[in-house]
């Protein structure tokens, strides 16, 4: 493995919500509207065909509310942006959501937000009156962070990578033969839900011992805590364990040893598995830095032993909180 690439690009830093930002200089090209939906936030964006992002907008998810409500901040949000000067040149309306997904039928059941459940995305976002005619283009959150690193990021050049978003839930999507390959249902190299514990925890998948249960943010902070870790403020989050880890505080070196163990293991599977060279980690997890990928190379010293997989090309994502939205609109291209 060699060490992680330092980020040219990132922007790390989530912005307030609500929040509206204009984006500087004119489009170059055609337009895209881009949707990011997560557990935590749905944002939006009009996106032109060199990646730039302008008229940001950005709400939280109402993740425990009823799918309507849910539905409702996704219009909200296609109503600032079709409020935007740019929007007539728009020619198609991109979404990365978390997922799982189903391409064939337009639905998505993501597991951190239980009010959708095979619910008709595609078919809801063609509804909205101010898109109208435009091709609607849903893909799963891993699949859009890949499609917009390999575009814009760190696996660029790169025929075949692994590009993982690693926060509160893991995500992945797969570049093949110098393409993003979605799979048919949109799901190809859905990783955070693979096994990588047989006889762990059940999973709210329906599985046990998942990758996702073991490597998230949510499951290293959850694991320091177990073992006995108290934050010094009021942050009982993974940021918070990543900075005892890398004050050599010793649980919360240890609970992101055991994430970065999980993930080597599922990387080390899924290179094995499609000969991969490269692999690109991103999320709020990935910012812990040396805390996740010291012992990460350490774990892939060991998981990654045939030939054809030593040495992968492992790098930090550079895109930050943008990759979601100029992923979606990168599928649109």
């Amino acid at each position: 493995m060699t060490a992680p690439t330092p980020p040219s690009s990132a922007r790390a830093s989530a912005a307030p919500a609500p929040d509206a930002q204009a984006g500087a200089g004119s489009a170059a090209g055609p337009l895209f509207a881009a949707l990011d939906i997560g557990g935590t936030k749905i944002a939006g964006a009009l996106v032109d065909s060199a990646g730039a992002l302008a008229h940001r907008v950005r709400f939280p998810t109402p993740a425990r509310d009823p799918g309507a409500a849910v539905l409702a901040v996704v219009h909200r949000v296609l109503d600032q942006l079709a409020a935007a000067p740019g929007w007539a040149a728009v020619g198609a309306v991109g979404i990365g959501s978390a997922g799982p997904v189903d391409l064939g039928h337009g639905t998505v059941s993501p597991v951190n937000i239980p009010g959708w459940r095979d619910f008709p995305l595609t078919a809801e976002v063609a509804a909205h009156p101010s898109v109208g005619p435009r091709a609607v283009v849903l893909a799963g959150d891993g699949v859009a962070m890949a499609a917009a690193e390999h575009w814009r990021g760190a696996a660029r050049g790169a025929d075949n990578a692994l590009c993982l978003v690693v926060s509160t839930g893991v995500g992945a999507g797969l570049v093949l033969d110098g393409a993003v390959r979605p799979g048919p249902s949109g799901n190809a190299g859905h990783l955070g839900h693979i096994t990588v514990d047989l006889d762990g925890d059940p999973c709210p998948c329906g599985s046990r011992g998942c990758l996702e249960g073991l490597a998230s943010g949510t499951a290293i902070a959850r694991r320091a805590l177990a073992g006995g870790w108290r934050p010094t403020g009021d942050d009982r989050s993974a940021r918070a364990v990543a900075a005892d880890a890398l004050a050599g505080h010793p649980v919360a070196v240890a609970a992101y040893d055991r994430a970065a163990q999980a993930l080597a293991a599922g990387i080390a599977a899924t290179a094995s598995l499609v000969d991969l060279h490269r692999v690109v980690i991103g999320g709020g997890v990935a910012a812990a830095g040396p805390a996740l990928f010291d012992p990460l190379a350490r774990h892939l010293d060991r998981y990654a032993a045939l030939p054809y997989v030593r040495g992968l090309d492992v790098r930090r994502a550079e895109l930050g909180t943008d990759a979601g939205l100029i992923g979606a609109a990168a599928l649109c291209r």
